[in-house]
């Protein structure tokens, strides 16, 4: 009922109640004042009381609409706010992994700068955007970075797949700070003086020298050999094995798991050998190679002296 309705009523009455105290009136001119009276007070008491009634009414249904919108609204923001932390979440995922498969691809410094922010641009009206179109624009980013991490993901596993396979060939030096003195082929005998096949090449070095692993791989082996004396061989998995051999003594064991550039020996002169110095050799699928072409091209190493 609307306060129009109230009032239009409420003047119907009135006006009825007027007609049947004047005709009271008429008779009894003093009875008719009295009700009048009274009439006209209860009759404004009823309508401001109504009215009252009505707008407090009103007003709680709308602080009761506002408490809801509001309620409705935190729902929203939180909603949103648990999936913008899902993406930033995944924002940094494929941020660790972008600088991770930039060491393993090995790309220069700068060319991906994942801490820098990405230059955008545009021209033309901006307007509001709606919470359809929100959502939509995030579920479509959601998507995005799901298969962007996947095919990271994909990537990274090829990556360093590769660089598995890169650190299992050999390509380093067997010993540190040292030069070649005797090379791959053939040779004079250091004992006879004949001609003979060297099947590796021979490193400068002193009693006690570390002796490195040139490449990721098992021990094979790790004792003697006639000629050799004290070798240790390492198994790289991938039809590559390495032969360190004339060591003073060998610091692996078989079966242990070795890393490019840990020390496996001290270098030595036992077996057949004129003096300290560390003989390697590389087997490619079962057949001796010439191991100068593992070497790293900017090493000094490369200097070989024939005496």
């Amino acid at each position: 009922m609307t306060y129009s309705t109230i009032v239009n009523k409420t003047r119907v009455q009135l006006s009825s109640m007027l007609q049947r105290a004047g005709y009271w009136g008429a008779q009894r001119p003093a009875l008719a004042m009295a009700l009048l009276l009274g009439t006209g007070t209860a009759l404004g008491a009823g309508v401001t009381l109504a009215d009252n009634a009505m707008l407090r009414s009103k007003a709680d249904r709308q602080e009761a609409l506002i408490a809801a919108t509001r309620r409705d609204a935190q729902r929203e923001i939180n909603a949103l706010a648990a999936r913008m932390g899902e993406l930033q979440a995944e924002a940094n995922r494929l941020n660790a992994l972008g600088e991770r498969l930039t060491r393993i691809g090995q790309l220069q410094d700068g060319e991906f700068d994942f801490d820098k922010p990405v230059g955008v641009g545009g021209v033309g009206p901006v307007r509001d955007m709606t919470k359809p179109e929100l959502d939509e624009g995030m579920a479509t980013l959601g998507a995005q970075f799901k298969a962007s991490g996947e095919q990271l993901s994909v990537l990274e596993s090829l990556l360093f797949n590769r660089q598995l396979d890169m650190n299992s060939v050999p390509g380093r030096e067997p010993i540190a700070n040292s030069y070649i003195t005797s090379g791959f082929g053939g040779r004079a005998d250091p004992f006879s003086g004949g001609h003979a096949n060297h099947k590796g090449i021979d490193f400068k070095a002193n009693v006690g020298d570390p002796v490195l692993a040139v490449a990721d791989g098992v021990v094979s082996y790790s004792g003697v050999r006639s000629g050799y004396g004290n070798v240790i061989e390492v198994d790289h998995g991938n039809g590559y094995v390495t032969r360190y051999a004339h060591n003073s003594r060998l610091t692996r064991k078989v079966g242990e798991l070795v890393r490019a550039g840990q020390e496996i020996a001290k270098a030595g002169s036992t077996g057949r050998s004129t003096g300290a110095h560390v003989h390697f050799e590389v087997w490619e699928n079962n057949r001796v190679v010439n191991p100068r072409k593992f070497l790293s091209q900017q090493s000094p190493l490369k200097m070989e002296i024939k005496g």
